[in-house]
């Protein structure tokens, strides 16, 4: 009698899954090992081509003494004196005076030679002289009075002292109106004075009136120029039978004399001349007339 083997649909269906699977698992397995070895294939290559750009860490630096890191110092110091000492050193430029001493002597002048003929003795350059000249306010009034009398030689009985009681005497009411604290008159006041008498008394005059109305003007430009006070008023200087004339003259003073006014007080030679030029006006048979 045979055995009989029944075999449930559930077993049979389990047993052909299993088979499926194991078919599968095979195929995965397979799939797996080109993939992994392509991928170690990818990796492996940039590592090997990037360890041949990476250098190795640098040895950390070893800290020398502070002894050891002077005398280092020290030595530098002295081959770098050496090496600049080895160097030839370039001529430093020195500027030459430029004045010429003998005929045919080298004169250098901005790097270059050249040669200078001797000066005439006559145009050798000298520094000019200093002169001194010195006067009292009385002496140097004196001249002027003495300059008015010789140029106005149609008066004969102008005298200087007369000329300068015109000038004292407004100088006078000046102070004692209150138009200024100090007198005017001083040495260079009356040189002053002396540069527009000089320029505009002329030798034609015959009246002492004119006369004194000229010196009058020339006294009233004197102190609005050189005063010590903004404004002077009109009254000691102008007469009044010739105002008009005042104006016209004082215009004509300041139109031609502008420029030796300023020149004056600009330029000390000129006055040294102008000064001096007054100091020879004095009459030397008569005395000083001090202050």
């Amino acid at each position: 009698m045979g055995t009989v083997l029944s075999i449930s649909p559930a077993t049979k269906k389990a047993s052909i899954m299993d088979a499926e699977l194991a078919k599968n698992d095979k195929s995965l397995k397979r799939h797996s090992m080109f993939v992994s070895l392509s991928w170690k294939k990818l990796v492996s290559n940039p590592a090997k081509k990037s360890a041949k750009k990476v250098t190795p860490n640098p040895m950390p630096a070893r800290e020398l003494p502070a002894s050891q890191v002077a005398q280092l110092n020290s030595e530098n110091i002295r081959k770098t004196h050496q090496t600049e000492e080895k160097k030839p050193k370039a001529p430093i430029p020195v500027p030459v005076p430029t004045v010429p001493t003998q005929n045919g002597d080298a004169l250098i002048q901005n790097g270059r030679l050249g040669t200078v003929q001797k000066q005439a003795s006559s145009l050798a350059l000298v520094s000019p002289r200093r002169i001194v000249i010195q006067a009292s306010t009385g002496e140097l009034l004196r001249c002027l009075g003495d300059f008015m009398c010789r140029r106005c030689f149609k008066l004969k009985e102008l005298n200087s002292g007369e000329v300068i009681l015109w000038f004292r005497n407004i100088d006078r009411t000046l102070l004692l109106q209150g138009w200024q604290d100090q007198g005017f008159i001083t040495p260079a006041n009356v040189v002053f004075v002396y540069l527009l008498c000089e320029d505009t008394i002329v030798d034609s005059v015959d009246s002492p009136a004119e006369l004194q109305g000229t010196f009058q003007t020339c006294l009233y430009l004197a102190y609005s120029y050189m005063g010590n006070e903004i404004s002077y008023p009109l009254k000691p200087f102008m007469i009044e039978s010739n105002k008009d004339v005042f104006w016209e003259m004082s215009l004509r003073i300041i139109n031609r004399l502008s420029a030796k006014m300023l020149q004056l007080n600009a330029d000390p030679h000129f006055f040294t001349q102008v000064f001096q030029d007054l100091k020879n006006q004095r009459d030397t048979g008569e005395a000083n007339l001090d202050r």
